[in-house]
């Protein structure tokens, strides 16, 4: 039963977001995340323009948080709007910029777009990016297009979590485009960047304790005296010496 209730509670968030996403178009819509509260669902949207998204006096808010009151039941839905820092690495604004692209000016100038959203992403720092446009463009036959520039990682734990991917439509009167966007972080560390760092000489430093050192002074005093003791009586047995000398000679 538990479970039972994660994946109704996934499944309502996953709408949510779902709905959030399709309601809001050509604002550079980034990402949407639902967060639970004890006063209420809170959710946030990140945006590139967040005017477009609030609207005049609030009115986009007020429509979308009573849809989201009458549609999912939620009692106290509270819309948190954040702006992208860096649009540029965003996959998701850049995907949205190339449909809105097509849109406007169609299918013909379709390298164009694909090449300058490749070098503003490139131009902001990533490592790497990759665009894939799939559909009938530019003939009646649907082909794959691919722009790539830099290096990005294909398989392994880099590829899954630092990798980021998003998806957009773009409706053409030949059909509808698809627009795939992966873009590799400039803050993405590899498995195999490893930087060394020079060893620091640790310099230690003895010190003595005030008790050790002046034990240490008594001591050296003490041994200085036993030896300046000492020549004093090599000194006296050398003039003995000298003086039985002298008279063992005076007898003589």
């Amino acid at each position: 039963m538990i479970e039972r209730e994660f994946i109704k509670q996934k499944k309502k968030e996953f709408q949510i977001e779902e709905f959030v996403s399709d309601s809001l178009n050509n604002v550079g819509h980034s990402k949407t995340k639902m967060q639970r509260t004890p006063l209420g669902e809170k959710i946030i949207i990140a945006a590139s323009r967040p005017g477009l998204v609030v609207g005049r006096e609030g009115r986009n808010i007020k429509d979308m948080t009573s849809s989201l009151k009458k549609k999912f039941k939620l009692e106290n839905p509270q819309i948190e709007i954040q702006e992208v820092e860096n649009i540029n690495l965003d996959p998701k604004i850049i995907a949205e910029r190339i449909a809105s692209s097509l849109e406007r000016f169609g299918p013909t100038r379709f390298k164009g777009v694909g090449h300058k959203a490749m070098a503003d992403v490139m131009g902001a720092g990533a490592l790497g990016v990759e665009i894939r446009i799939s559909g009938k463009i530019p003939s009646s036959r649907a082909k794959r297009w691919r722009f790539y520039s830099g290096y990005l990682k294909k398989c392994g734990e880099s590829a899954i979590s630092g990798v980021k991917v998003a998806y957009a439509n773009a409706e053409l009167k030949s059909g509808t485009i698809g627009i795939q966007v992966k873009i590799m972080p400039p803050e993405l560390r590899l498995p195999d960047d490893i930087k060394l760092t020079e060893e620091k000489e640790e310099v230690v430093e003895e010190t003595i304790k005030e008790g050790e050192g002046e034990k240490e002074a008594i001591g050296k005093a003490k041994e200085e005296e036993e030896k300046a003791a000492e020549e004093k009586k090599e000194e006296a047995k050398a003039e003995e010496k000298k003086e039985e000398a002298e008279k063992k000679e005076k007898t003589q």
